[in-house]
């Protein structure tokens, strides 16, 4: 679970694909109008697709509302849209059961270490 992403979040392949996109060239080079580290266009592009998602989800909820309003209903919308994260116990428990079936790999034996590391003495 380490290497997959969250839905709402762009990967960096499409940041930097809508940093090349034709707008932003004169057609023989980039337009710099900005200089920002790769890491910090990562997060505004990040937060400006979490807020956009976030605007959606509303107007569904208001939208359901409306037409009909189970709230059991909205806390599954939001369930289901916008699901925690797992937690780092959750992760090892899901790399210890790779290992079990043998599909081991070295970042599983490192999540493993990182939640035996957060365990109390």
């Amino acid at each position: 679970m380490t290497d997959q992403q969250h839905p709402i979040i762009p990967s960096p392949e499409l940041v930097q694909q809508w940093r090349d996109s034709p707008e932003y060239t004169d057609g023989k080079r980039k337009l710099v109008m900005v200089t920002l580290s790769t890491g910090k266009l990562q997060d505004i592009a990040t937060k400006a697709s979490q807020w956009g998602s976030d605007q959606e989800l509303e107007a569904c909820v208001e939208h359901l509302k409306r037409i009909w309003s189970p709230s059991d209903t909205i806390d599954s919308l939001y369930t289901a849209r916008r699901p925690k994260p797992p937690s780092l116990k959750e992760q090892a428990l899901e790399a210890q059961q790779r290992m079990w079936d043998g599909g081991v790999t070295r970042e599983d034996w490192e999540l493993v270490r990182r939640a035996l590391e957060q365990l109390d003495d």
